[in-house]
């Protein structure tokens, strides 16, 4: 599955977020009990999520309220943020606790950096820790109870807005210092009007959450659509929006290793293969050839992702020798859908797990194989020849894809 956090129209931030989350499925009644709960020591907030329309398009507006009005603007240094954070491990999981730690961290990152101070310095002053709190903690909330951190998160070019706007700091230009020095290495544009649409908790949230970020939205077959509304209004639509589909052929971008060596030995050439796949290369090919003065050899090819190439030519250096690497970047691949199941086998009244795993293309299934670790273990475990096993989990799968189909 695959989720797109678009925030082209109107920007980000961390009540739009739990709008979006809301209305992608996410129980709105467990998000204000959380964002309640775990805001009690640091003012506490009223939170309510209802429906709203932004210029003709109906979304989920999370709006969160202060109690300790007082206090609001006061911010808080952000080792004691952190310290109260970890105190709430009695009404979120641990999980959730470091991710909202890692979107503090990126904050407090960025602040030290625009005003040259320690991590131990930072002192909040944008925004009242309450609000905050509730922002980060009910997103990240939301993300994990529908199951996000479990899918492919992409992330499109967030608009920002323009002008200026008025700091603790004083009047500085839109984005602000501190979300410039967040979304650093991020692709943003500015409007599409004079307002600050681009809050530093929403990029921080957007950073954390995000697996990768593209200019366009992919090659995607969408299920469902998710808007979550921002407090202000404007001539166009102020949504965030979140798009969850799938992709029934996935085209992935993969890098390509090639290397050609004549000194190495069997066990060598076992050895590097291995350590290739433990370094991440998503494949490793070697095919035998012939070398200068007709001397054999052998043409080493390892597939990986553009963001572990330094990783995976490391290896290669350092257990071949080898003095040169041609790399063809970017090439594309298709990339059927699959799916995991496991499915019971008896065999001699004697049960056994067998794991499966189905390929399928625009909806269809195109493959259906048994794991071959499963079925050696069961050959050898009954006697049976490798082949009688693969047959009886043949029987298996069809009789699981008859009765379940959809």
């Amino acid at each position: 599955m695959t989720i797109i956090i678009d925030p082209q129209s109107s920007g980000i931030s961390g009540n739009m977020l739990i709008g979006a989350l809301v209305d992608l499925g996410a129980n709105k009644e467990d998000i204000k009990r959380i964002t309640e709960k775990v805001t009690e020591n640091f003012g506490g907030v009223n939170t309510e999520i209802t429906k709203v329309n932004k210029s003709g398009i109906e979304a989920s507006f999370c709006n969160i309220k202060t109690l300790n009005k007082n206090n609001k603007n006061h911010g808080i240094h952000y080792k004691d943020l952190i310290r109260n954070i970890d105190k709430l491990d009695n009404i979120i999981s641990k999980e959730i606790i470091e991710k909202s730690k890692e979107v503090f961290e990126i904050i407090a990152k960025a602040e030290s950096t625009v005003h040259g101070k320690s991590l131990d310095e930072i002192h909040f002053h944008e925004v009242g820790a309450a609000d905050a709190v509730a922002d980060v903690i009910g997103t990240i909330y939301g993300f994990y109870q529908l199951g996000l951190n479990k899918e492919t998160v992409i992330g499109l070019p967030i608009s920002v807005g323009g002008g200026r706007v008025k700091t603790a700091h004083g009047i500085v230009s839109i984005p602000a210092p501190a979300t410039v020095e967040i979304l650093k290495g991020l692709n943003f544009q500015g409007g599409p009007v004079a307002s600050e649409l681009a809050t530093p908790t929403g990029c921080a949230l957007y950073k954390v959450l995000c697996d990768k970020y593209l200019e366009f939205i992919p090659n995607i077959k969408i299920e469902k659509i998710a808007y979550g509304a921002g407090s202000k209004n404007f001539e166009h639509p102020n949504i965030l929006r979140i798009l969850k589909g799938e992709n029934s052929s996935e085209k992935g971008e993969v890098n390509v290793l090639e290397t050609n060596v004549d000194h190495l030995s069997g066990e060598e050439l076992g050895y590097l293969y291995d350590k290739l796949l433990d370094a991440g290369a998503r494949d490793v090919i070697m095919i035998p050839i012939f070398m200068k003065k007709n001397r054999p050899g052998q043409l080493i090819q390892v597939m990986g992702h553009e963001d572990n190439i330094e990783n995976l030519l490391n290896v290669l250096f350092e257990e071949t020798g080898t003095l040169g690497i041609r790399i063809s970047p970017k090439l594309h691949r298709g990339i059927a859908s699959r799916e995991f199941i496991k499915l019971p086998l008896k065999i001699n009244k004697k049960k056994y797990e067998i794991n499966f795993k189905i390929g399928y293309y625009n909806g269809k299934i195109i493959s259906k194989r048994a794991e071959f670790e499963d079925t050696k273990k069961i050959a050898i475990d009954t006697g049976l020849s490798l082949t009688e096993i693969r047959e009886l989990a043949n029987i298996e799968i069809r009789k699981y894809l008859k009765n379940n189909k959809n």
